[in-house]
Order: C-alpha cells, then structure tokens, then sequence
C-alpha cells in the first residue's frame, strides 16, 4: 500500500512538472519563432535555413532544460527531434501519436500526457499544442520523459532502504524493549512461582512485597490473599484434626474399656444375685469370679498403659546407646519362651544411636511379640531371626518371622492407629513403633508374603563418637 501510494504520488509530481516544464518551453520556443522568424515560414518550413535555425533554437532550449523535444507539425508529422537517433533507427515512429494526435487536434486539448514504451521500456510523454493569434493550432510540442522509469526505480529504493533502515532500527528498540520488559516479567513470575513452590501448611508462609501497582501487583496481591487464607484454612484443618483426633481416641478408649467392663459386670451381677439366692457354692464362685475379674483389670490396665504410651511418644527421653545392647536384651527375654526358636546376627562394634532407650525396648518386644503371636496354633516350631547390619551412615534392623504373613488387602493399613489383625487389642503396637522410630529420624517399613511370613526393616541414623 505504502509503495503503491509513492508511486501514484511520484507520478502525480512529475505530470505538474512535466506540464509546468512542457508549457515554459511552449511560450519560449513559440516566443521566439515569432521575433526571429516570420510566422509563415514556420507554418510552411520552406526554407532550409530557416528550418536549421528552428531546429537549433529547439535544440539550446533542450539543453537548457535537459529535456528531449520533438517538434511535430500539423499533420502529425515529426520535423524536429533532439534524439533523431532514434527515428532514424525507426526504435519510434516518425508519426505522432495517434491518442496523442486525437485529443490534441480534435478534441483541442490544451495538454495531453499518456505513458508510452519503447519495447519493455516505459516512460511518461506530455504534449501541447502551438497556438497561433486566431487559435489555431500550428504545430505540436513534445517532450518524452525517458528518465521517469529510472527516477522512479531509485525513489523507490531510496524510499524502501530508508523504511527498511527505520523498520531495523524500529524493531531493534522494540526488541530491546520487548527484552527488558520479558525479563522483568520473568523475574516477577519466578519470584512469585519461587515463593508458590515454598508454600507449605506445617510453616509460617512469606507473603510477597510488590510496590507497583501494574498487572504482576494484582497477582502478586490475589497471592498474598491466597497465603492469609491459607493460614487460616490450615489453622482450622489442624484444629479440626487434632479435635477428630481426641474424638477418635476417646470413641476407641471407650469401646476398648467397656470390652472387659461388660463380662464384670455381669459376672458381679450373677454373685450378687446367687448370694441373695443363698447359692451353696458362693465361695467357690467368688473365688472363679475373682480370676476374672482380676483378667479384666489386667486388660483395663494394658489398655490404658497402650494409650498413654501413644500418647506419650513425642515425650521421648533422647540419649546416645548401643542398639546391640536393646536388642541383645529382647533376644535374651524371649530365649526360653516355648515352642519359639530365636535367632540374633549382632555386629561386634558398637552402634550408637539417638533415642529413647525404654521406648526402643518396647519397639524391639512388640515387633517381636508380633511375630509370636502371629505363629500360635501351628504345629512347627516358630523361628524369627534378628539382626543388625551397619550402612555407612545408618544401622538397618530386620526382625523376620514365618509366621503366615499378612494380606494384601490388610498390609496397607498395618501403621494406621486402632487398627489390628488379632481379635483383641487396642490396634496401637504398631502405631506407637512407628512413632519412636520417626521420632529418632528414622522410617520403619514391611514385606509381607501371605502364607510364608513377614519382615519389619528400620533403619536408624548412626551417631559417631
């Protein structure tokens, strides 16, 4: 579009000048024909003298303006050219143009002006008539402007260098620009994505201080809205939680106290109803009953040494000792326990660690006693093999029994509080392991294979004297 409104002005410049041009060299060349030649020759050209004085007249005025002339007469006939080269080689017709010819001499035109080509070239051609004192016309005036292709081809690459030189120069800025501003945006959103990974429910979250007020401001904004609510949802989740948690433990703590409260008391109201009977056999039903009852409150007393234990995990008494030592005293406790066979691989050097040594016993005897009870009712003899290998910063512990294993759809569950394979219990023995191996920085984990056996691995962090 820009190129196409160039050329139609270009084009609109050189017809004023070529008509400007064409008609100054009209009044001169008509001027003076008529002070230095009669009039009726120059209408005749009979005389040859005459003609080569017209001829050099025409010919000082096109190198004063450096233009082309040619000098038709009324007939359209060419009697003068500046360029006779090129009719003589008949490149142009010695005849003028006919469009040219029409518009001037029959439709009186003061000017005409038309594009003209000599083969592929083209080029812009003005013509005038030449006037007598009655009007008429006594001959034609032509001025071809061979220059106006090649005028335009350099306007145009003049024009499109310059544009493309701005273009480069307008989209250099813009791209320096354009970098700036991207990377000032990229800073702001990988401070924001930065502060987004760090966002956590268990800590204190920085909101982000932004002083302008542009775009990355409402974000950063809405972000720091999203970090207060944040706070407060966890707040409440946690409150929530932990309330869920003391309800949970309440139901759990009341189920498993009313089990053995239920057979006491009707075992109590069946003594109290056969000594209101005078029942003969009261004292031998004392006597039963009082094994029961003392049964029952063992239980009440398991159950509540089980819960204060767990709630008691994060209390841990911390102290450096050998985990050799723990676990040579559970291996020794349980060697004359009947139909069980148990196997201890100890390393020689000492395997200091972090813990609660008292909480670490009982982690070593439920483990163990697990496995115990897993194997009652078989035949064969129970075997569980424990042993301690050193790592290079951590001790790993396996405890590895065959007793049977533990399905698929039970395994997941296994750490869960208050949840249990055995038909009694609290559900909390693994629970509260779980709970003093985290406690001393380490993670406890299982394989199970239904029908074979199971083996619990904790890995421990060692302390180095």
């Amino acid at each position: 579009v820009t190129i196409s409104f160039f050329i139609i002005r270009f084009n609109r410049n050189n017809e004023d000048r070529l008509s400007k041009s064409i008609q100054v060299m009209a009044n001169e060349i008509d001027n003076r024909l008529r002070a230095q030649l009669e009039f009726d020759d120059v209408l005749t050209m009979s005389n040859m003298s005459e003609m080569e004085d017209l001829e050099k007249k025409i010919s000082d005025i096109s190198d004063l303006h450096n233009v082309d002339i040619n000098y038709y007469d009324t007939q359209g006939n060419l009697k003068i050219s500046t360029q006779p080269y090129i009719y003589n080689k008949h490149l142009l017709s010695e005849k003028m143009h006919p469009e040219a010819y029409l518009q001037l001499h029959a439709n009186k035109s003061i000017r005409y002006l038309q594009s003209e080509k000599v083969g592929e070239f083209n080029y812009l051609s003005i013509y005038v008539p030449l006037v007598d004192e009655s009007g008429n016309n006594y001959a034609y005036l032509n001025i071809p402007y061979l220059n106006s292709q090649s005028e335009l081809t350099q306007e145009i690459s003049g024009f499109l260098a310059t544009l493309i030189n701005l273009n480069a120069f307008i989209f250099l800025v813009a791209g320096a620009i354009a970098f700036f501003l991207t990377n000032r945006i990229i800073q702001s959103f990988r401070l924001i994505g930065e502060k987004m990974q760090q966002v956590n429910l268990g800590k204190v979250n920085e909101v982000i201080e932004w002083n302008r007020k542009d775009e990355i401001g409402i974000l950063v904004a809405e972000y720091n809205k999203m970090v207060h609510k944040l706070e407060s949802s966890a707040e409440a989740l946690a409150q929530s939680e932990r309330e869920g948690a003391w309800r949970e433990m309440a139901r759990q703590v009341a189920h498993e106290i009313k089990n053995p409260l239920t057979p006491m008391k009707l075992s109590i109201q069946y003594l109290q109803k056969s000594i209101e009977a005078g029942s003969p056999n009261v004292k031998e039903l004392s006597q039963k009953m009082a094994v029961t009852l003392i049964e029952q409150i063992d239980q009440l007393s398991k159950i509540a040494g089980d819960f204060s234990q767990f709630a008691n995990i994060g209390n841990a008494r911390l102290e450096i000792f050998d985990i050799n030592e723990s676990v040579n005293s559970v291996i020794q406790l349980y060697q004359t326990y009947p139909n069980l066979q148990i196997k201890g691989q100890l390393v020689q050097e000492p395997l200091l660690i972090q813990s609660d040594k008292l909480q670490m016993n009982r982690l070593l005897t439920n483990l163990i006693k697990n496995a115990v009870e897993a194997g009652e009712g078989s035949n064969s003899k129970l075997v569980v093999n424990v042993s301690v290998q050193k790592e290079s910063t951590t001790l790993l512990l396996t405890i590895e029994d065959h007793s049977g294993g533990i399905p698929e759809s039970l395994a997941q569950h296994l750490f869960k509080p208050n949840f249990t394979t055995k038909t009694s219990g609290t559900g909390l023995g693994l629970a509260i392991c779980k709970g003093i191996v985290e406690k001393a920085k380490g993670n406890i984990w299982f394989k199970t294979k239904d029908g074979h056996g199971t083996t619990f691995y904790i890995r421990l962090p060692l302390v180095h004297s």
